[in-house]
């Protein structure tokens, strides 16, 4: 399998700032997001992610966010393998420093 890409969490900042359109899929628990995520992120937790595969496009490519990056990093070496273009932001939410919102 080959190495999944990163990203840094001031690079994801940065990136929403400039507005470049990313696609964030936050795959931490409910009780995780409700405390914050980045708002331009769809939550899809990484239990789910299997049975929801079909909410993906092969032709984009998707940064995983979690709390630390561990759990990304697991999303995104399945998502690999399954054909799709992956990134992992190294850190997580513990090194994000941009804007987050609860989520409702």
């Amino acid at each position: 399998m080959s190495e999944i890409p990163t990203i840094t969490p001031k690079e994801v900042e940065a990136k929403l700032q400039n507005g470049e359109k990313l696609a964030l899929v936050d795959v931490r628990e409910d009780d995780e997001v409700s405390l914050g995520m980045i708002p331009e992120a769809k939550h899809i937790p990484m239990a789910e992610i299997p049975e929801r595969l079909e909410e993906f496009d092969q032709g984009v490519e998707y940064i995983f966010v979690c709390r630390s990056g561990r759990r990304s990093d697991n999303v995104s070496r399945f998502m690999q393998m399954e054909g799709f273009q992956v990134r992992n932001m190294i850190g997580g939410m513990l090194e994000y420093e941009g804007h987050t919102e609860p989520k409702n």
